[in-house]
């Protein structure tokens, strides 16, 4: 997803693709058909939403299939989707329950000190007063207070950690490793 966090950062080049990035990126899900003149619903799942405008190049599905948005509106809390490819509620209706991705390399740059939340899944965790590896980020949970980091160690029960400012010392894109701080109950 194109979620991004804040943190202190120790490679300042956090927008930047590189070869551990993925290729695509979800950034919402198709619902159901709208209308009668080919508009679809759709759920977004992107901090970015303004950057879906005609003339752009999604792809739909597990297989990524490319469509062009000919038209965006606001509706409720989800936008309408018009695609060149599609004239009515029939045919629209075949994207129902697809994911909607966007390149991954088309990601707006980030201000320093700002991450993309998937860049951090996969990442090294190090305590940083022991520097003990104590496993990878495997998801991330995303609450209304702050987001918790899962990790999972080679051996033993998941650990979850906040991610707050006392926990989450830095991130290092180029090591890929989180250096944190264990708070007493964690």
């Amino acid at each position: 997803m194109a979620q991004k966090h804040s943190f202190s950062m120790q490679d300042q080049n956090s927008g930047s693709m590189d070869n551990h990035e993925p290729e695509f990126l979800a950034v919402g899900k198709f619902r159901r058909p709208h209308g009668v003149r080919g508009e679809i619903v759709m759920s977004v799942w992107t901090e970015f939403p303004e950057r879906l405008e005609p003339g752009i190049k999604i792809y739909v599905g597990d297989e990524y299939i490319p469509y062009h948005i000919r038209s965006v509106r606001c509706h409720r809390d989800d936008l309408l989707v018009a695609l060149n490819e599609f004239d009515n509620r029939e045919e629209v209706g075949g994207l129902r329950n697809q994911i909607v991705s966007v390149p991954a390399a088309d990601l707006p740059e980030l201000d320093d000190g700002e991450i993309y939340l998937h860049q951090i899944i996969g990442m090294t965790v190090i305590n940083s007063e022991d520097d003990q590896n104590l496993g990878r980020i495997v998801e991330i949970i995303e609450t209304g207070a702050n987001d918790v980091y899962i990790v999972r160690p080679t051996t033993g029960s998941e650990l979850l950690l906040p991610a707050i400012e006392d926990v989450i010392l830095a991130i290092d894109l180029e090591t890929q490793e989180i250096l944190v701080k264990l708070l007493p109950g964690l």
